[in-house]
């Protein structure tokens, strides 16, 4: 996630980074520019077509469908925002009970081998959690013997959450944890799964294919039929106007791709390996 002053307002304007919009759309903006350029002389040059030409009138279809465009461009950037935050919220929950976990583990238990394998075990459900999303490789090596069973499950955040639980019983049954104890920290132990499940289904649950598909059309034929009205009103000039446009409008919804899937490694993702590792250092204070 790209860290920044919301407040330097006018040093955006003149800065470029990896994830900008700009970048990836140069090509196809010199190519849109080549067309545009090429409709202007066809309709200049080479068939000379007068003001009073029903081509003209193309116009008036750009002008009703603007409002729709714009309407379509909303809803899809909100749509992609909502998953975003959603996604922070999640892991800001997992921080808040990761914390309440970890303080009541520290007052609870008195063995100072049972507090180290909490002090374990509570961030790297977040450290697992977070590599998981990004279907990144998850080494049993991360952890000890002693911490995580030999055996390798597909799903690693299932395996974490119930080695605490294996933990949590165990101490249980052997009186280091009261029933009353183990009734106050289990909301926290459920809320991990939780909040794996809502994440996983932000991530396996993309916009509908028909609804992304139609937008990229649109914008496409609204760009393409552009030049032939308002070469008109504007000669040659259109070349940049049309680019221009082009560049808001595929903006948008490059944009909405990048941050509809708020787990992943693009620079406007959410930074889950720096909250993984705050979760690692508030337990590690909490628990010692």
């Amino acid at each position: 996630m790209i860290c920044y002053n919301p407040k330097e307002w006018f040093s955006f304007i003149f800065r470029f980074h990896k994830g900008d919009t700009f970048r990836k759309l140069i090509p196809i903006m010199f190519g849109i520019g080549l067309y545009s350029a090429g409709i202007a002389w066809l309709e200049i040059e080479y068939w000379k077509l007068s003001d009073s030409s029903h081509v003209k009138n193309i116009t008036v279809m750009h002008t009703m469908l603007g409002f729709v465009i714009s309407l379509l461009l909303v809803f899809r950037t909100n749509t992609a925002y909502d998953r975003w935050w959603e996604g922070r919220k999640l892991w800001g929950a997992l921080v808040n009970n990761s914390r309440n976990l970890a303080i009541k583990m520290a007052v609870m238990l008195k063995d100072p081998a049972d507090k180290e394998i909490m002090r374990k075990l509570i961030p790297g459900f977040a450290s697992v959690l977070n590599l998981h999303l990004k279907n990144a490789d998850i080494s049993h090596e991360l952890f000890d013997d002693a911490t995580l069973p030999s055996d390798h499950y597909k799903h690693k955040p299932n395996q974490i959450v119930k080695t605490i639980m294996a933990r949590v019983d165990e101490m249980y049954k052997d009186g280091r944890l009261t029933g009353d104890q183990l009734i106050i920290i289990n909301d926290e132990l459920r809320s991990f799964l939780e909040i794996c499940g809502a994440c996983e289904r932000i991530k396996n649950t993309p916009i509908p294919y028909s609804y992304s598909a139609f937008i990229k059309k649109f914008i496409f034929f609204y760009v393409m039929t552009l030049p032939f009205g308002y070469v008109f009103q504007l000669g040659y000039f259109v070349i940049p106007v049309v680019v221009f446009i082009f560049y808001v409008l595929a903006s948008l919804e490059l944009i909405a791709e990048e941050i509809e899937d708020p787990f992943g490694t693009d620079p406007n993702d959410l930074p889950l390996e720096k909250i993984a590792d705050n979760i690692r250092k508030n337990v590690e204070e909490l628990i010692y």
